[in-house]
């Protein structure tokens, strides 16, 4: 048993099921159309539900999926089948909103797809190698449109920027337990 819940990939699609923003953060999928499969099949499974309200959770193909759509975008998060609901849930809803609120309100394809890499840098944002990260969708988006506007740094520097900064997060969250 892992003792920190672990994600096995965030997915954000379209409403007919193609892919806007995908991170797989596990080797469950090898190959793309391994993951493409995997997609299509958990679109088709979920796209007659009504996530629009509030997220619904679905088991499939032993990973608990969690999922929320909408306009014409589909969230989900995956887990491992022992992973715990309410924890990816977390995940789930910290993605959304911060979508949101970065994309200021208009939630829709043509806005995710001219701001995509504000919703990469999002899921990057959240979960690191299935370790999540943050989940509060403030902190997220100011973290990422502080990203947006430090980019005249050079990127070796951004990355170690980073570096540091997730390496302090981890160390306060280690010392406040």
């Amino acid at each position: 048993m892992e003792l920190c819940p672990s994600i096995k990939n965030v997915l954000l699609l379209d409403s007919e099921g193609k892919r806007i923003a995908v991170r797989y953060y596990s080797d469950d999928w090898p190959t793309n159309s391994a993951k493409e499969s995997f997609e299509k099949a958990v679109y088709t499974k979920t796209q007659k539900t009504n996530a629009r309200t509030e997220a619904e959770i679905t088991m499939f193909e032993n990973y608990i999926v969690v999922y929320k759509f909408v306009q014409d975008l589909h969230f989900f998060v995956t887990g491992g089948e022992n992973e715990n609901e309410i924890i990816l849930a977390t995940v789930l809803q910290g993605f959304f909103d911060a979508v949101g609120l970065l994309l200021r309100g208009t939630v829709d394809k043509k806005e995710a797809l001219e701001n995509l890499d504000f919703i990469l840098l999002c899921l990057d944002e959240i979960v690191d190698g299935g370790v999540i990260l943050e989940t509060d969708a403030n902190v997220i988006a100011g973290k990422v449109a502080s990203h947006s506007m430090d980019s005249g740094a050079p990127l070796s520097e951004q990355t170690i920027t980073q570096a540091l900064a997730t390496a302090r997060e981890h160390l306060t969250r280690s010392l406040l337990k």
